[in-house]
């Protein structure tokens, strides 16, 4: 017997996401594209299609989102499915290139829902993205139940000393709120037990 092995990995967004931005809308403001992040984590947990997190990479002299992400990790069934990690591989497809700035020709800004966990951590330096925006913190994640790895203490000075620019708390308590509902709603926290006591 054969092992039947995939041939290829695609994450696909829900199709809700193809309805909520038109991709020549700019979002000017910092908080604006903060919003769209919190509206993707929102809807994803609203529409059942995947956990409570969402992101987006935007072109900074546009202000344009290059691609959205959301979490996906459940519905396909990839762990890696996390809406920064989708965010930057879409973004990268659009752009047809792994340097996310270099391929855009100018500095891109990844705007999250909540802290990247370790796994985000160690793919955002290597996107090219020159700004990491936050809303929910690490601390916040943890409350509700999400394992979010072994993060360095200084990954924040990790981020700037490569020229990667770190915005936090950027509408936490929008983002905070996203996650407290979706657990207050029954939502699966995967990985839960594995989580170091």
């Amino acid at each position: 017997m054969g092992l039947s092995l995939p041939v290829s990995m695609r994450w696909d967004l829900p199709p809700w996401t193809h309805e909520l931005v038109d991709p020549r809308q700019a979002f000017p403001t910092r908080e604006e594209r903060m919003a769209l992040a919190v509206e993707l984590s929102r809807r994803n947990v609203a529409e059942r299609t995947g956990g409570p997190f969402g992101a987006a990479v935007f072109d900074l002299k546009t202000c344009r989102p290059l691609a959205l992400g959301v979490n996906r990790v459940v519905p396909s069934t990839s762990a890696a499915a996390h809406a920064e990690v989708v965010a930057i591989c879409l973004a990268g497809q659009a752009l047809g290139n792994f340097d996310l700035t270099e391929g855009n020709e100018g500095p891109t800004e990844l705007v999250t829902s909540c802290s990247p966990c370790a796994m985000c951590l160690g793919a955002i330096p290597w996107s090219g993205v020159s700004r990491v925006v936050i809303g929910a913190r690490e601390e916040d994640a943890r409350a509700v139940g999400f394992d979010e790895g072994n993060r360095p203490s200084d990954w924040v000075e990790g981020f700037q000393r490569r020229g990667i620019g770190v915005v936090e708390d950027v509408l936490r308590a929008e983002a905070v709120a996203v996650l407290q509902d979706y657990v207050g709603g029954g939502g699966l926290v995967y990985n839960s037990s594995k989580t170091e006591g």
